[in-house]
């Protein structure tokens, strides 16, 4: 892939400011481990805050092993591995989902995308800076662990939010990631989700475990408890119908969690920025 092209495509694009802009929000939705439902969390959290009239856009970052684009029924024609080929842009490659989300699409079966390169990385941030949104909340769905990768969007992103059950090996690699994250990147600052848990005594009870050990192990980190989604079997019959659980079963328990979710992260403030590189960081500067 020619990425010296690409760059200097990107770099010759006028710099326009956009101060009608609204405040933007970018929210890196993370795990230390697959299976515990944070794509799920992501897809119908977009949708929980488009309901309340924000402007939300998804970014699957699970690069090679996309998902987001399967549970809202989708089908893209480009993806993420398009733009680092510099074949397309941001702009040809997003695509519109239910409740108005839009989503910049990853790619299935890439192996080469789970593991990026400086070239690769570069040419992401500079295209999402690049990439004219209206949206007031970005959602980044990382892939599990602490794979590089992994690490990147986390730390590009202005907050973190981890999605962890009550399984042990949830919980430490959860802590896992909290760790790398703030000895190796300097990130101080936390959200925690328990998912797929009976009711608020079990997701406290995971949530005071887990807090425990970054009390005790590291020092002047911040971990907040946003909430929890409970055990539903609307959630498996939604993702069956490739379909928002909040969309399919807006009745359903899982539902009014993710709107109870939503609606915590938008009462909370948004945390400072921590660490030494960000998406859209040209918006921001605007915003002074």
């Amino acid at each position: 892939m020619d990425q010296a092209r690409s760059l200097r495509r990107i770099a010759a694009r006028p710099r326009v400011r956009r101060s009608a802009a609204p405040p933007l929000r970018t929210i890196a939705i993370t795990s230390g481990k697959g299976g515990v439902g944070k794509t799920n969390t992501v897809v119908n959290l977009a949708c929980a805050l488009a309901d309340m009239g924000h402007k939300v856009l998804i970014i699957d970052a699970d690069l090679g092993l996309a998902n987001v684009d399967v549970l809202m029924g989708l089908t893209p024609k480009y993806n993420i591995h398009d733009v680092i080929q510099g074949n397309k842009t941001m702009d040809q490659v997003v695509v519109s989902g239910p409740r108005g989300v839009n989503i910049l699409p990853a790619a299935s079966g890439i192996s080469e995308l789970s593991n990026l390169g400086q070239d690769e990385k570069l040419m992401i941030l500079q295209e999402l800076d690049a990439f004219h949104t209206d949206a007031d909340t970005v959602l980044i769905d990382t892939a599990a662990g602490i794979s590089d990768t992994v690490l990147y969007f986390n730390i590009a992103a202005s907050e973190r939010l981890v999605v962890a059950t009550g399984e042990p090996t949830s919980l430490t690699d959860s802590y896992a990631l909290i760790k790398v994250l703030a000895t190796s990147h300097g990130q101080r600052s936390f959200k925690l989700l328990v998912n797929n848990v009976a009711g608020a005594a079990q997701a406290k009870e995971v949530y005071g475990k887990l807090s425990a050990a970054v009390d005790h192990f590291l020092s002047g980190i911040s971990l907040s408890y946003v909430g929890f989604i409970p055990t539903d079997p609307a959630v498996n019959r939604a993702v069956m119908q490739q379909k928002p659980t909040i969309t399919a079963f807006p009745k359903a328990p899982a539902s009014k969690g993710f709107k109870q979710l939503a609606q915590r992260l938008l009462d909370s403030p948004p945390s400072a920025g921590d660490g030494n590189i960000k998406f859209f960081w040209r918006r921001l500067v605007d915003m002074e």
